[in-house]
């Protein structure tokens, strides 16, 4: 669709639209003609951007969850909303209830005393009110929230993100840079590793009316991969030999405590890179991949005329530098 048959100059408020995701949302509205209104906890991070768009396209405001003010105040004036805000491991006032169920209440209430009824919400393939996953969850009573508020919401699950600043495939091209081991717990777990600029374009066209109200869509790449599979293809692209070892989901929960711990004592120094919580590993227990009812009801990339990338079109682009010699790896004297 054209810029003319979308956003037409409309105003969009994305919520959470600095982090990982919402730059490329950001991108994907602005090419569609949307004015765009970033709502976040620090604007003043929020500068790069601007250039996303045209002159005075995309502003950033203040904007935190936890403050409903805050919250109706980003949505004044705007024709429709998108939340992408959510965590994967708690840290401070940040914690899943607060952000996932709460918070997604908080925007889809302000939407609804707004007048607006063209929501979209970014969960997660995981979300299930069962799951053992405190964060499986919460994204699960975060989409009741939206719904039970705004009916005509579309919610989308994602499985794990990929991208040039992804936190998956960079914290594996990072860790074979430096370990001659790399530990990972559910090594036979599936993923079905997603483009996060296909994501954003399935926003993008839910917004401009190109997706059933009312639905949840579950978004995979064209292929389902294990952990260990991904790992390898990490090692195999950035031509690092490192040894892979799959711990039980018994021993992650050990590390994972360790680790916690440690990052608890450190106030926060721990690496990031080694960081990993006991919920995580909870979450690991089951497959992250499109569940065949989507599929079979069209609620996937498919189902809106999306053609997903697969990895090996995207990742090489971007781990290259975790190679030894890095862009220069074909000028590289044997």
């Amino acid at each position: 669709m054209s810029a003319e048959q979308t956003g037409a100059g409309r105003l969009a408020t994305v919520f959470g639209g600095s982090g990982f995701v919402g730059r490329h949302v950001v991108r994907a509205l602005a090419r569609d003609g949307w004015r765009v209104r970033v709502a976040c906890r620090r604007p003043d991070l929020a500068f790069h951007l601007q250039p996303l768009g045209g002159p005075g396209q995309v502003t950033a405001v203040q904007a935190n969850l936890r403050d409903p003010q805050s919250v109706a105040a980003a949505l004044r004036g705007a024709e429709a909303a998108v939340n992408l805000v959510g965590i994967l491991a708690e840290t401070g006032a940040q914690k899943f209830s607060a952000l996932h169920a709460q918070g997604a209440r908080a925007v889809a209430e302000a939407a609804r005393a707004a007048g607006i009824s063209n929501l979209v919400h970014i969960s997660a393939i995981g979300a299930d009110p069962a799951s053992s996953s405190v964060y499986g969850r919460t994204k699960a009573e975060g989409e009741t929230a939206i719904f039970e508020t705004v009916p005509s919401a579309v919610i989308f699950r994602p499985s794990v993100m990929f991208g040039p600043e992804d936190d998956f495939f960079n914290r594996f091209g990072t860790m074979a840079r430096y370990f001659p081991v790399i530990p990972i717990v559910g090594g036979t777990t599936k993923f079905q590793p997603v483009y996060v600029g296909d994501v954003a374009k399935a926003v993008a066209q839910a917004l401009a009316g190109g997706a059933k109200p009312g639905t949840i869509y579950e978004l995979g790449g064209p292929e389902a991969k294990s952990f260990g599979e991904l790992v390898d293809y990490v090692l195999k692209v950035t031509e690092r030999d490192r040894r892979v070892v799959s711990l039980s989901f018994g021993m992650g929960r050990i590390v994972a405590s360790m680790m916690q711990m440690m990052t608890t004592l450190s106030l926060g120094l721990f690496p990031k890179l080694l960081r990993m919580t006991t919920d995580q590993v909870e979450l690991l227990r089951r497959d992250n991949v499109v569940s065949e009812a989507a599929k079979a009801e069209g609620r996937t990339f498919e189902g809106l005329g999306i053609a997903p990338q697969s990895i090996e079109a995207v990742v090489p682009s971007y781990l290259y530098r975790y190679r030894k010699t890095g862009q220069y790896q074909g000028q590289r004297i044997e």
